[in-house]
């Protein structure tokens, strides 16, 4: 019984790869076209996972010999019709984008750490400091807001004296009620 590693195949089987590459490759950008652009972002958790499974059932139809190509383009069809239309649906049912959508969630305010905040999005003050960093900002204090969005980035909103209130973008940020509530500039 030979063992050795067959690392090269045949020239039957690397034809087949590179024909599907290009069918795939093709069926994908036409499929992007058509659903529009958020087929492709990540935008939100959900959003990446759907791009990990499209690549992963692109992948087992252009190199597996049990997942046929044709199985593989229906799937990511269906995937990608699927994906089309929760997110028009979630645009017109408020209830459905509040059961899919992740909330942004703050993280610190105005120099304080949110431990609860931090505990539930698992989120170290390490992480937080590196967020900092990224915007040229030293201390906590520098920054009125630390926010963790819906896509896993950290958005860091320098210190000025503004109030939660006042702040139109942080109407849906996840935030203690005793911060909404007391905050002022």
């Amino acid at each position: 019984m030979d063992e050795t590693a067959d690392w090269f195949g045949n020239w039957n089987d690397i034809a087949d790869t590179a024909v599907s590459a290009v069918l795939f490759y093709i069926f994908i950008v036409f499929l992007v076209r058509l659903t529009g652009k958020r087929s492709t972002s990540q935008l939100n958790n959900f959003d990446w996972i759907i791009n990990i499974t499209v690549g992963s059932l692109a992948a087992s139809g252009i190199l597996l010999d049990s997942v046929p190509a044709l199985r593989a383009l229906v799937a990511i069809s269906v995937i990608m019709a699927l994906q089309y239309l929760l997110t028009r649906a979630v645009l017109k049912f408020d209830w459905l984008a509040q059961l899919i959508k992740a909330s942004p969630t703050m993280l610190t305010h105005k120099g304080e750490y949110l431990d609860e905040a931090m505990r539930e999005t698992r989120i170290s003050e390490e992480e937080i400091c590196s967020a900092l960093r990224e915007h040229g900002l030293t201390d906590p204090a520098d920054a009125n807001w630390v926010v963790l969005e819906t896509d896993g980035r950290m958005t860091v909103i320098p210190r000025k004296e503004l109030a939660l209130q006042d702040a139109e973008t942080m109407g849906n940020v996840d935030a203690p009620a005793d911060i909404r509530e007391k905050d002022t500039a």
